[in-house]
């Protein structure tokens, strides 16, 4: 169950990154939108309704999930640049994902608002001066969490999503001709 959960590993911080290791994070970071979109092109309805492991998410789910997370996060980017070290509000990720958006809406919309978000996001995490990497939020379970830090964590977030998909539909067989 673990490996359908976490197919590439659970995330693990490593502590202060590099400033290259900083600039690959921001590349991985600019390109979920079309990985993503490649990872579940071709899927028809029926496919996109499939959870990724048993009592998980469907694809479609995934794919609104990462919409609301990267938009969630964006917004706490923003802040960490614009206050003192904010405390930020948490939200129900399982409670955002049985909304009727999430659980039976057409995933194009979030795919647009992914790369319009990203767009901006990739602007913002490129121009960030050496202190602002240290900048953080305070997360209600997390704690404390640098900017640095968030980079890491929102590289690997992307790859995870796209991993869930792509797995079940190697389980599945279901190659990219649908």
């Amino acid at each position: 169950m673990e490996a359908l959960q976490y197919p590439i590993g659970r995330f693990h911080w490593a502590g202060k990154s590099t400033r290259d290791d900083r600039s690959r994070c921001v590349l991985i970071i600019a390109a979920p939108p079309s990985v993503l979109r490649d990872a579940f092109a071709g899927l028809n309805p029926d496919q996109l309704d499939v959870p990724y492991r048993d009592g998980g998410w469907t694809v479609r789910q995934v794919v609104h999930h990462y919409a609301d997370d990267h938009m969630n996060t964006y917004v706490r980017f923003k802040l960490a640049l614009t206050e003192e070290t904010p405390l930020i509000k948490g939200y129900s990720e399982s409670a955002w994902a049985e909304l009727p958006d999430a659980r039976c809406g057409p995933v194009e919309p979030s795919l647009q608002l992914l790369a319009a978000l990203h767009e901006r996001w990739v602007m913002a995490w490129e121009s960030l001066k050496e202190a602002e990497w240290e900048r953080t939020f305070v997360h209600p379970v997390r704690g404390s969490v640098s900017l640095d830090h968030l980079a890491s964590l929102y590289a690997w977030h992307g790859q995870h999503h796209v991993a869930q998909i792509t797995r079940v539909r190697e389980r599945n067989g279901w190659n990219h001709s649908g």
